[in-house]
């Protein structure tokens, strides 16, 4: 046999193998979002219910002086509120409910001890490639920290934050009305109001969860706003709660980013 002949054997069978390995990773694929399908689609089921707004100040959060500003437009949005007990029987990590307008992210998230474990766990604590929609183990859902992080897979299936690439969509930034963020934890109801939306390389920096001085954090407050490719009209000061939700924009590791700033909450 020549070497020529051998040559392209060799590359028929090295052809061979990446193919059964590339099958191999699609069954797997389709398994894993066949089974995150059906558990998203059965935990929809949760019993929720929104609570008729009231815009008396012990609900309002760091309210602007300025009367014009759109901070006053989303106080008749209504609070979520979600029915957690069977959710925390099939989940001990259950800390929440995440609602996102103009997209499909309405769903439960977890918190553990790490910002690992629900990359590739779900929501029933088996090994599974698209993950779950997880906080931060930073985060403290009672008071707040200066920047709350939620993190999700974009799975092109629709699953988990797939659906968040709608907002870097003209109709859904130029839709006041999806400006908002709806979150119910065990003990707290929070209503958020979008301020900035980019894409980024991956970094640390917007996932900074505590800032030592309010220098830093009004630093912070004015690069997320400035990176922001829409003028969402929003007010930002050193008092204010940053919510952030972060998920993979593409395969070189660029991320697609979110803040929301918090502007009422209710203590269930």
């Amino acid at each position: 046999m020549t070497k020529r002949k051998m040559f392209g054997l060799f590359l028929v069978f090295i052809s061979l193998i990446f193919l059964i390995i590339s099958f191999g990773y699609l069954i797997s694929w389709y398994q894993d979002s066949r089974e995150s399908k059906a558990i998203m689609d059965s935990l929809r089921l949760t019993p929720k219910k929104e609570i008729s707004n009231s815009d008396l100040p012990e609900f309002l959060y760091n309210p602007p002086a300025d009367l014009n500003d759109i901070y006053y437009k989303y106080l008749a949005v209504p609070f979520l509120s979600v029915d957690f007990t069977e959710l925390l029987k099939q989940n001990s990590d259950t800390i929440g409910w995440l609602n996102v307008e103009g997209t499909s992210i309405d769903s439960v998230f977890v918190k553990t001890t790490n910002n690992t474990y629900y990359l590739d766990h779900s929501f029933n604590k088996k090994s599974n490639q698209a993950g779950w929609i997880f906080s931060d183990y930073r985060n403290d859902f009672d008071t707040l920290n200066d920047n709350t992080i939620i993190y999700g897979h974009r799975r092109l299936d629709g699953a988990m934050f797939g659906p968040l690439i709608n907002v870097l969509k003209e109709s859904w930034l130029n839709n006041p009305d999806n400006h908002i963020i709806k979150i119910s934890t065990l003990n707290n109801n929070y209503i958020f109001e979008v301020v900035s939306v980019y894409t980024i390389s991956k970094e640390s920096y917007y996932i900074t969860s505590n800032f030592a001085l309010n220098s830093s954090f009004t630093e912070f407050l004015n690069t997320i706003q400035k990176r922001s490719i829409h003028d969402f009209s929003a007010s930002l000061n050193a008092q204010d709660k940053i919510l952030t939700l972060s998920t993979c924009y593409d395969n070189n590791g660029k991320r697609l980013v979110l803040h929301a700033k918090l502007i009422k909450k209710e203590t269930r």
